[in-house]
């Protein structure tokens, strides 16, 4: 018997189903699941559209097609047709991003439409702990960010972003949006910094979080306080708060070539269980 499948975009009544796929890899999946916990699947709300792939009218896997291109829990068959689709719709993200054997495969099917890419990273690491390592300090000088110190932080974060995306995120609106997603993390208590002479020498934020799990992200040190060890105790920091106040599960995923990263994330107690895959236009 043939397998009757279909693709379409999820409405707000479908919300339990696509929960149940998100929340079966709750680490994978931080970032959309965070997402859809807040703004449900209604486009507008989500900031993009929850693509469905039903098989014999139960719904397996997902998509998130907004600012950036997710293949959510997706077998090969669902990434062949979220491709499809997303070749009708034309390129609409700034990067396709996910775990990186789907992503890969979606990546092969849209390239020869949407490519070349300005950046294709294969291999990013992806990193989980529970616990903190016991032989990292966290750097007592590591602290919430204020929202009156967010003209102090924006440089550092810019400065981050530029250094590893390869573009200003003040390009196009001036920065707007950008700004609006660092006051967003320093309101709701996610955005961390060591603060010296009014600069940031370390800073680092938990962006995506659920109750099952969270997510690092932004780590920076100034170029010049680099070599001091403020990566492991600025995460040894960043990772206390993050266990105490916000999820169980500490996740992030970083570029295979930073090895001096992957090192010192080891050190705090990170540990590699699977790989992303980025898309960057």
């Amino acid at each position: 018997m043939l397998t009757q499948t279909t693709t379409r975009v999820l409405e707000p009544s479908d919300l339990g189903a696509a929960l149940a796929i998100l929340e079966s890899d709750p680490v994978a999946n931080a970032f959309v699941t965070s997402r859809v916990q807040i703004a449900g699947l209604d486009p507008w709300r989500l900031g993009g559209e929850m693509w469905g792939w039903y098989a014999d009218g139960r719904l397996r896997s997902l998509c998130y097609s907004g600012a950036n291109l997710v293949p959510i829990c997706a077998t090969p068959e669902a990434i062949r047709a979220f491709a499809d689709r997303a070749r009708r719709a034309g390129r609409r993200c700034s990067s396709i991003v996910g775990p990186a054997e789907p992503t890969a495969q979606l990546w092969r099917l849209l390239e020869p439409g949407w490519g070349p890419a300005r950046e294709v990273r294969a291999n990013q690491p992806l990193m989980v702990t529970e616990r903190p390592a016991a032989g990292v300090t966290p750097d007592p000088l590591v602290r919430r960010i204020r929202k009156d110190e967010i003209e102090i932080l924006m440089p550092a974060c810019v400065a981050m972003f530029t250094e590893e995306v390869g573009i200003s995120p003040l390009a196009g609106d001036g920065g707007l949006l950008y700004q609006a997603r660092v006051a967003e993390l320093i309101g709701t208590g996610r955005s961390f910094a060591r603060i010296e002479d009014g600069k940031v020498v370390f800073k680092a934020e938990i962006g995506a979080a659920t109750p099952q799990a969270c997510q690092i992200q932004g780590v920076w040190v100034a170029p010049e306080h680099r070599g001091r060890g403020l990566s492991e105790t600025g995460m040894a920091a960043v990772l206390r708060y993050a266990l105490a106040d916000v999820a169980p599960v500490v996740s992030l995923y970083v570029n295979d070539y930073n090895t001096a990263a992957r090192r010192a994330y080891t050190r705090v107690g990170f540990r590699e269980v699977g790989a992303f895959m980025s898309v960057l236009f």
